[in-house]
Parts: structure tokens; sequence; C-alpha cells
């Protein structure tokens, strides 16, 4: 961060890039709060509530629909939040710095949709690769498959089943 370079939290990596992470009901650990990176205007509250859920969202900067899930406890809030990442529902989700270089969200995932990927990879200056992510893990199942076939046992392996 300090030459220049972007950073973007994931879920609890989300939380960790806020200024503080409370714990008032020991969810996580014993009850406390935690001082976190402090690089998003924002702080982070353990709630016993889990959120866990499928969520189709709008990327804030581009438009494009991100596809993803939740699975997290806590609330946060903060200035940061001002600028969220995308929004669900039309509500903000996530948080952005004034200059746009630290980014959170709580949507696991997202880098799978290749369009926002493309997107991503270009507002950081670098080529996207061309790879399409559906169809690198169809290859990679299909190679681990013949792999499987190949070299494992499948009779005696339900043999031992029965």
């Amino acid at each position: 961060v300090r030459r220049g370079g972007h950073v973007l939290g994931i879920c609890g990596g989300y939380q960790m890039l806020g200024r503080i992470v409370r714990d008032p009901e020991g969810i996580e650990g014993p009850a406390g709060e935690t001082p976190g990176l402090g690089l998003l205007d924002v702080e982070t509250t353990m709630t016993p509530d889990k959120r866990l859920t499928r969520t189709s969202a709008i990327h804030a900067a581009s438009g494009l629909t991100v596809e993803g899930y939740e699975i997290h406890i806590g609330r946060t809030e903060g200035p940061d939040r001002a600028r969220p990442f995308a929004h669900v529902d039309g509500q903000p989700e996530g948080a952005r710095s004034a200059d746009g270089r630290i980014t959170g969200s709580y949507l696991h995932g997202l880098f799978r949709a290749d369009a926002f990927r493309a997107a991503w990879l270009a507002g950081l200056g670098a080529a996207p690769s061309g790879l399409r992510h559906a169809q690198v893990v169809e290859d990679t199942l299909d190679a681990l498959a013949d792999h499987l076939e190949t070299h494992l046992d499948v009779a005696g392996l339900l043999a031992l089943a029965r």
C-alpha cells in the first residue's frame, strides 16, 4: 500500500482492513476488541446472527453483475461505507477508501465472473488473461476424473463399502 498498491479484503479480510474489530459477546474468542490495519475507515462489531446467502450484486464502479455468496458474522459500519464496493438489492455492500486503492467486501467468489474479473484487472492496469473460469473448472474436473479412473480401484472401494 505504501508503494501505491491496491488491497482487496474479502469477509474477515474486509473486517481486518478497518480500524477495529469488536467482539463484546466473545463470539469468536474472548470478549474484547482488536485493532485492525486502519486502511479503511470502518469498524466491525461481531454479532451472534450469521449471514449465509447466495448474493447477486451490482459492482459500484463498473455496473457489472457479480454473483457470489456471503458467510459471515458481524456488522461493519463507518464513513468508507459511503463508497460501497457493490449494491445488493439497492443497499450498499462493502467499502472503498477515498483514493479507491483499498476495498473491502463480504462477497466470496466474485472473481468467478469473467467480465467482472477482466474489468477489475483492467482497473489495476493488468491485461486480462482471457481464461473462462467455468471452462477452467470443467477442464480441471475432467482431468481429475480421468486420473481417478486410471489409478483408482473402484471395485476394491465398492467392496470395502459393502
